[in-house]
């Protein structure tokens, strides 16, 4: 799995290639996966279990569930799928890739069906990232309103829900957050250093026969960051050196 050229197994069993746009998308919705607070207590306990790298690594397969859903619909996808990229590269090098800036003045509303999911999915993302870089302890708070949009969109729901709930657990196993879970008022100033953390592949979201170790992690990353067109990517610069 090199590139984002080819689309995941779970993805085409979920029917998201093609599907029509059938989905509810109304003002309740959108206030729900802009602030999905005191929604899904389990759910966000078990994100909360996550390292920061396992955390950007989910991040970056549900951006894929949306970019797929949408692939086709609009040029946008061109746009994600470059954060994507970008995403994964953070996890080897944070350094080396630029901040996932998206609408910084909120001028575009999330309404429509295709660019209101988008922007949201986008606009997610973005803190997703902006908390990464600042070393937040509250990084996997943001992942909730991602899973529950991607989920929404999602033609079959079931194949999503068998795929999330095998990712978290397997994440929670391999990739579990190394800090106190008692979090308060200081810890949000506090930050965390996550460049300690074991990588974490696409393979490992998307290929049922990949066998999780750091080692074959780490070769997969690098094969997948070796194929990508970096001067093609505005969100990855290579020329600068990790601190």
């Amino acid at each position: 799995m090199r590139n984002l050229n080819n689309v995941p197994k779970v993805i085409l069993e979920s029917k998201s290639i093609g599907h029509s746009i059938d989905f509810k998308w109304n003002k309740k919705k959108i206030d729900k996966f802009l602030d999905p607070i005191e929604q899904n207590f389990e759910l966000e306990n078990a994100l909360m279990k996550i390292n920061h790298k396992g955390s950007i690594g989910l991040t970056a397969a549900l951006l894929e569930w949306v970019y797929w859903r949408f692939t086709g619909y609009t040029q946008s996808t061109n746009d994600t799928q470059k954060r994507i990229e970008a995403l994964w590269c953070s996890i080897n090098e944070r350094e080396q890739t630029n901040p996932l800036l998206f609408d910084t003045d909120l001028e575009v509303p999330a309404v429509g069906s295709v660019d209101g999911v988008l922007w949201i999915a986008l606009m997610n993302v973005r803190m997703v990232d902006v908390l990464y870089r600042k070393g937040s302890y509250f990084l996997q708070s943001e992942l909730l309103g991602l899973v529950l949009l991607a989920r929404h969109i999602t033609p079959k729901k079931k194949a999503f829900d068998n795929w999330l709930n095998k990712t978290v657990s397997e994440l929670i196993r391999v990739c579990p957050r190394q800090y106190n879970t008692d979090l308060n008022e200081e810890s949000e100033e506090a930050v965390y250093d996550s460049s300690h953390e074991p990588a974490i592949c696409r393979e490992f979201f998307f290929d049922s026969e990949f066998n999780y170790s750091r080692e074959a992690a780490e070769k997969a990353l690098h094969n997948f960051i070796e194929n990508l067109d970096h001067k093609a990517n505005p969100f990855l610069d290579i020329s600068r050196k990790a601190s």
